[in-house]
């Protein structure tokens, strides 16, 4: 229990036991497939699986902050809403993993790489890694559609659940528009800091914050006002979400976020944390760092790289970036007037969303 009382270990159990008994359902509709079929959703259940349901969280607590569910059949229907956010982030990351080419997600292989090897053990024709991108595509796709075909079927009534629908089309849309700014600009191997904003804005902050946020509230029947005092605390929220997530890409420790030492710069990313490195460190340095991104790297090279930008001053300037976003985001929180015991939740939500390790 946390200070407002909230259950949070509770809701993360509901959320997945809701997520489980969806793939139930689509694994008794697909069965007559066959095993192939069968791989397909036990892989969908495990890309389903753990992590720390933050945007199930805010959608959850942006319909409470606007009303209560009347009673357990309305709980019901909205945890089944919140798990299609859920289920649109693992098709996100699937996806993600593959364009990346990373190796590893929450501590297990990648779907591509897990298809792959699977391809491999059995010695199947063809090329295993076009297999496993195949997989990985399709496995994304189904994912795509079912968050879609779970929060139209989430039980509420239809008057409120086409408003957030409209919500959700639009998150879509920018999270797949964000994604291809971000391939776009490690293409081009340059991005300054204010481009480096734009794609941390779209890709990531606005659909793992704001807009569940949105949904939540739309689902409750909340109109344009309360969306409003919902994006002022959800957007700056959100990138201060995403820049602690790239201090993590670089400085977090594999052993608990699942993820290789470094792993944002062997991708190449062009994070603002990155920008401001660029922008910081002496020519010589940044120049290291420059030809490095995006490159095979070794734990040495990584720890130099790693080195060249906590002396850039960037962590640190990143860090006072973030808890100025946070404040932001909490003064609007408590200056809108939305319900107190929600208000109270979404400022825990807040802490846990931007003070991680993970």
């Amino acid at each position: 229990m946390t200070a407002s009382g909230w259950d949070g270990p509770g809701f993360r159990d509901r959320v997945q036991a809701t997520l489980d008994a969806f793939i139930d359902e689509q694994a008794e509709r697909l069965a007559p497939l066959g095993p192939d079929a069968a791989l397909l959703i036990e892989e969908a259940r495990r890309s389903v699986a753990g992590g720390k349901r933050l945007r199930a969280s805010f959608c959850y607590w942006g319909y409470r902050a606007i009303a209560a569910p009347a009673d357990e059949a309305e709980e019901t229907a909205l945890l089944r809403a919140c798990a299609a956010l859920e289920i649109l982030h693992a098709s996100a990351l699937v996806h993600d993993d593959l364009m990346d080419a990373s190796d590893t997600r929450r501590g297990r292989p990648a779907t591509h790489r897990a298809f792959e090897a699977s391809h491999r053990e059995q010695a199947w024709r063809g090329d295993p890694e076009q297999y496993g991108a195949a997989a990985a595509i399709l496995l994304g796709d189904l994912l795509l559609t079912w968050s879609d075909e779970l929060i139209r079927r989430c039980g509420l009534p239809l008057e409120r659940v086409i408003p957030a629908l409209e919500v959700f089309d639009l998150c879509r849309s920018e999270v797949v528009a964000g994604q291809f700014l971000d391939v776009s600009v490690q293409a081009r191997g340059r991005a300054d800091v204010d481009t480096a904003m734009t794609v941390l804005r779209y890709k990531s902050a606005k659909y793992s914050i704001e807009r569940p946020l949105h949904i939540g509230a739309a689902l409750a029947g909340g109109d344009q006002a309360a969306l409003r005092a919902l994006t002022a605390f959800g957007l700056p929220l959100g990138e201060a979400f995403q820049l602690r997530d790239d201090v993590l890409g670089v400085f977090g420790d594999p052993a608990v976020t699942g993820k290789p030492a470094g792993d944002d710069l062997v991708e190449g990313k062009r994070t603002v944390l990155v920008a401001l490195a660029l922008d910081a460190a002496p020519d010589g340095d940044a120049g290291v760092l420059d030809r490095a991104l995006g490159t095979h790297l070794s734990p040495e090279q990584v720890a130099e790289l790693q080195r060249i930008m906590a002396d850039s001053g960037a962590p640190a300037q990143l860090e006072q970036v973030i808890e100025a976003l946070c404040e932001r985001a909490v003064d609007a929180l408590r200056g809108a007037r939305l319900d107190p015991d929600a208000t109270l939740v979404l400022e825990e939500l807040a802490a846990a969303a931007t003070q991680r390790t993970v």
